[in-house]
């Protein structure tokens, strides 16, 4: 029989985007300071777990959160497009509050998680969930009986929440999908399955020394 995967899913850390509401899709945004903070938090948090590989989102986000992490395990990080955020197409730029004003009818549709809706140039819920699901199922069977971190999204941690519960996809969303949680998993042929999810107790304590962290993080900035 297979032996389960375990996987650790983390979403990116913070960008100025995130504070904005503003949808970034595909578009390559950095981390902002405190995004920065987030990961350095996350790597200490996880550093004595047995992690084996690590695979990140290529987008610039997801890329930096998950080198934190591997400069914590003296680990390379793997690029994984699978894992990227959802194609919003002409969303991406806006506000929630401007495509709600520009574009109500595709707002309405995207907001009521209309399963066959993309964005003009995007993908539809159906497509990403496909995306998603077929990256974290070929890159879990390479690691049976290991541990593996998948680094991604807001948009691919619903996938793997839903996909991990039996949800459907226009089920109303009611957890969390904080940046940098650490979410918990396991993967058989099966299917996937809820161990935990949205741990935040290594953003908890804002009394710890950031540049102390950074140096245990082995983070060059930290110097």
């Amino acid at each position: 029989m297979t032996k389960a995967t375990r996987i650790i899913a983390i979403r990116h850390g913070e960008t100025t985007w995130n504070v904005d509401t503003r949808i970034q899709g595909h578009l390559d945004i950095p981390l902002n300071d405190t995004g920065h903070s987030q990961a350095r938090r996350m790597a200490l948090a996880l550093k004595d777990d047995p992690i084996t590989a690590i695979y990140a989102s290529d987008l610039t986000r997801a890329w930096e959160t998950a080198h934190y992490l591997g400069r914590a395990l003296d680990m390379e990080v793997t690029k994984e497009a699978g894992l990227r955020e959802r194609g919003f197409g002409d969303f991406q730029g806006k506000t929630f509050a401007e495509i709600e004003a520009l574009l109500p009818e595709q707002s309405e549709r995207w907001r009521k998680r209309d399963p066959e809706f993309a964005p003009p140039g995007g993908e539809s819920l159906l497509a990403l969930r496909s995306r998603v699901v077929e990256a974290a199922e070929r890159l879990a069977a390479q690691h049976p009986g290991e541990l593996i971190a998948l680094v991604g999204h807001g948009g691919v941690m619903d996938v793997l929440y839903r996909a991990a519960t039996r949800l459907d996809i226009q089920a109303p969303r009611t957890w969390a999908l904080g940046n940098t949680a650490i979410n918990r998993l396991l993967w058989t042929p099966e299917g996937f399955t809820l161990v935990g999810w949205a741990d935040t107790q290594h953003l908890d304590d804002a009394a710890r020394d950031d540049t102390l962290l950074a140096v245990a993080a082995n983070d060059p900035r930290g110097a």
